[in-house]
């Protein structure tokens, strides 16, 4: 078996043979393992651009034509409320205009043993769950007789989440400073220092108490913990993977977001390409269509290619092409002529769009090459 393996060392790239090796069957026999190489032979020969192939038109519609098959819609958490996430068409959009504010940014956090068997998965959940006051009351009300806000405490929601009642006054000392905060059984009171003509700063005073930080990571404003396969993760909604990495119980070695531009900040470029291709290539797949992976990786190698991540926009990749045709073909033709024009810009007609404009040869496939000619020696 060695032997027919190591006649295809040379031909099939070390990684595909050793992926044949791992899903053979049992006791396979010669004759079989030379027709399942021949064939993974012919697939990879097939599947391989031919030189002068227009690899970039090819990849725009490989995943442009698919892309109006996909549906508009969100995936729904059952069971938690304001907890969706952005599915088919709208995310591949987002993912590849680069957009740095994603409209439902989640996590997927792993943790390591033995929380990941579900020991105290409950309180690691909610200590990550950003928490503020107007979570931990049943009521909040204005007093005007007292020029006054009230706060009725939710004591069953404030023991689930382990906030105390001297922590609670301690943080609104800290916040509200200028007034003037006491507790009366259940109530705490809080009186502005105001004027009587002022009553507009007791309602002002009642929205902000309602957004103080209590505790938990900010962004994350939903957490649901789920099993999956053998364990327990928490799915958020929201997003902060740097605070998350800082907790003992997360295995940051698994732990991802949906936010490509804070997967580059916090762990680089290149861990930023393969979220754009994990991402995208997840939308597709949910969508019950095919596509190539070579096709989504060169639109993200694309996206990365200046050492930062740029959208497919006339502000992103589009600007940094060097042919003033191709930028003028995409949007605003008038700026980017003039402009090329002011700066005396030179284009050397070396793709495809501003040969098709300008009804040249495109120097793809056959229009790739020059013309060669064969010298006869002998006349010479």
């Amino acid at each position: 078996m060695d032997t027919i393996f190591k006649t295809y060392k040379d031909i099939l790239p070390k990684k595909m043979l050793e992926e044949v090796k791992e899903n053979l069957p049992k006791n396979v026999s010669s004759e079989r393992l030379k027709k399942i190489l021949a064939k993974v032979k012919e697939e990879y020969f097939n599947s391989k651009a031919e030189p002068g192939e227009c690899i970039g038109l090819v990849s725009a519609e490989s995943i442009g034509e698919p892309g109006t098959q996909m549906t508009l819609n969100t995936f729904h958490f059952a069971g938690v409320a304001e907890m969706n996430v952005t599915m088919g068409l709208p995310r591949i959009i987002e993912i590849l205009d680069g957009r740095k504010k994603i409209k439902t940014p989640m996590m997927e956090i792993y943790l390591k043993k033995p929380y990941s068997e579900g020991k105290n998965i409950k309180e690691i959940a909610f200590s990550i769950k950003e928490t503020k006051v107007e979570e931990v009351i049943d009521e909040l009300s204005m007093n005007i007789t007292e020029l006054s806000v009230e706060l009725k405490l939710d004591k069953a929601k404030m023991k689930q989440l382990n906030i105390t009642e001297p922590m609670l006054l301690k943080i609104l000392s800290k916040d509200l400073k200028g007034t003037s905060i006491k507790q009366k059984k259940d109530i705490i009171i809080i009186k502005p220092k105001i004027k009587e003509d002022e009553m507009n700063e007791i309602y002002k005073t009642k929205e902000n108490v309602k957004k103080i930080y209590l505790r938990g990571i900010k962004g994350v404003t939903q957490v649901l913990p789920v099993k999956r396969e053998n364990e327990f993760i928490i799915i958020t909604a929201g997003s902060n993977l740097k605070e998350i990495f800082k907790m003992d119980c997360v295995d940051p070695t698994r732990t991802i977001t949906n936010d490509i531009h804070e997967v580059e900040k916090v762990l680089g470029l290149e861990a930023a390409r393969q979220t754009i291709i994990e991402e995208v290539f997840k939308v597709i797949e949910s969508q019950g269509l095919n596509v190539d992976v070579r096709h989504i990786m060169l639109v993200a190698d694309t996206m990365c290619s200046t050492g930062t991540i740029k959208g497919i926009t006339r502000f992103g990749i589009v600007r940094e092409k060097a042919s003033v045709l191709a930028r003028a073909s995409f949007e605003t033709p008038i700026k980017h002529i003039i402009g090329a024009a002011l700066k005396g810009e030179i284009d050397k007609l070396d793709s495809v769009v501003e040969n098709v404009m300008i009804s040249q040869t495109v120097p793809i496939g056959t229009g790739l090459p020059g013309l060669v000619i064969k010298k006869n020696e002998k006349n010479n």
